[in-house]
């Protein structure tokens, strides 16, 4: 197939930004052969403290007048690949819409259960009598 790498490399692009986008809009990305994909909010949280503490643990490090000029320099570089990884990960994590895919919100216990119940009862019962 005499197709230019130029013409191969946008097409390809194009797809992943495509992709991307699909990701950040929806949290979750179909290709197809390929399986569906799902941004993970739980695992994104546990992913940031764990950045967040890195972050703090090489800012502490820094701080360090006895560090090596080699240590300093691989530190800082470990430093910026952190907060890379922090300004990637926010804007996924900051979508307040999350999608219960039709699940309703389950009580935590059995007696929240028969108090829910009992007041959905008692709404009837007030709305009937307005009637």
């Amino acid at each position: 197939m005499m197709i230019s790498e130029k013409t191969i490399e946008s097409v390809v692009n194009h797809q992943f930004q495509e992709a991307n986008q699909a990701m950040l809009k929806n949290k979750s990305l179909e290709i197809s052969g390929f399986g569906k994909f799902f941004f993970n909010d739980k695992k994104a949280a546990k992913q940031m403290a764990k950045y967040e503490s890195q972050k703090a643990l090489f800012e502490r490090v820094l701080t360090d007048e006895t560090l090596t000029e080699q240590k300093r320099k691989s530190t800082e570089v470990k430093l910026q690949n952190v907060k890379d990884c922090i300004r990637d990960l926010k804007p996924k994590m900051n979508d307040t819409l999350t999608d219960l895919r039709g699940m309703e919100e389950q009580p935590a216990t059995p007696r929240e259960a028969e108090s829910s119940h009992k007041q959905d009862e008692q709404r009837k019962v007030e709305h009937l009598q307005g009637m």
